[in-house]
């Protein structure tokens, strides 16, 4: 069953397994941020936007039997997905369907928070921040992790084709009410709410076609490029042609794909 408007990739299996793809290449950042944020045993931790719950699941562990997760996503199949995961290992996971305008959290009940590729895709992440913080303890601690320029996303050899596709999924991207590279807005806007920015880290990967990293572009330009020709950006002969030389880039020893820069900030409520 397809949900409308839940994510711009669509919540089906295919997604479902792009998502996975993508988690196993940014995980070990993942649990680098926890590990600099402290996250420990015994605390709630919220996951913000936790999509199937590969992060949540992981959370989970590490929050322990005394420990806690609260889980929001505005997918059902998604959230129905991460039900079954908890009940399948037994963990202590409290999943919400439902908008993050819509959020509510008590006041200092969280001890932490988690977010990666949610605050992109809001017209309204400074409002959800704030939210976020009034439910953290005092010292309770954010570990977001976005995009903080999306453009650096090319490949080389360059291929015309599937740099044009590259540039109109930007353009899509950048006609939106939201700001694809919220990353770079996040140190001006936690202190405003009342956040203290601890730590900012780079986050970059270089993608071959003999490593892991390279299936994290390929499976989003599979999957999104198609998705822009409805929406006029892109019409299916530039589709076939940016995808056909994604094949072509593959077979050559060497090539690389710059994938987009991510960084994390982490913060502490004072």
């Amino acid at each position: 069953m397809k949900e409308n408007n839940a994510y711009i990739l669509g919540a089906d299996e295919e997604e479902l397994f792009r998502l996975g793809v993508q988690h196993q290449v940014w995980a070990e950042e993942a649990q680098r941020g926890w590990r600099l944020a402290n996250f420990s045993a015994g605390q709630t931790f919220l996951d913000l936007g936790c999509g199937p719950g590969y992060c949540t699941k992981e959370l989970s562990f590490l929050a322990g039997e005394k420990g806690k997760v609260i889980a929001i996503d505005k997918s059902e199949k998604y959230i129905k997905f991460l039900d079954s995961i908890a009940q399948q290992y037994n963990l202590n996971i409290e999943t919400i369907h439902g908008d993050f305008d819509e959020m509510k959290l008590q006041p200092n009940s969280i001890d932490a928070m988690y977010c990666r590729w949610a605050l992109a895709w809001i017209p309204n992440p400074k409002e959800i921040l704030e939210k976020v913080a009034t439910a953290l303890k005092p010292g309770g601690r954010m570990v977001i992790q976005e995009y903080y320029e999306w453009g650096l996303l090319q490949t080389e050899p360059r291929k015309e084709a599937l740099a044009k596709a590259i540039r109109m999924a930007l353009k899509s991207f950048k006609d939106s009410d939201n700001e694809i590279d919220i990353g770079r807005h996040l140190p001006t806007i936690l202190p405003e709410i009342g956040m203290k920015v601890l730590g900012i880290r780079p986050m970059a990967k270089m993608a071959t076609p003999k490593n892991g990293v390279w299936q994290w572009p390929k499976t989003f330009f599979q999957s999104y490029f198609p998705r822009l020709i409805p929406r006029k950006y892109l019409t299916l002969e530039e589709v076939n042609a940016a995808l056909l030389e994604l094949e072509e880039l593959e077979k050559i020893d060497g090539a690389t794909i710059c994938p987009c820069l991510m960084v994390e900030v982490i913060a502490e409520k004072m």
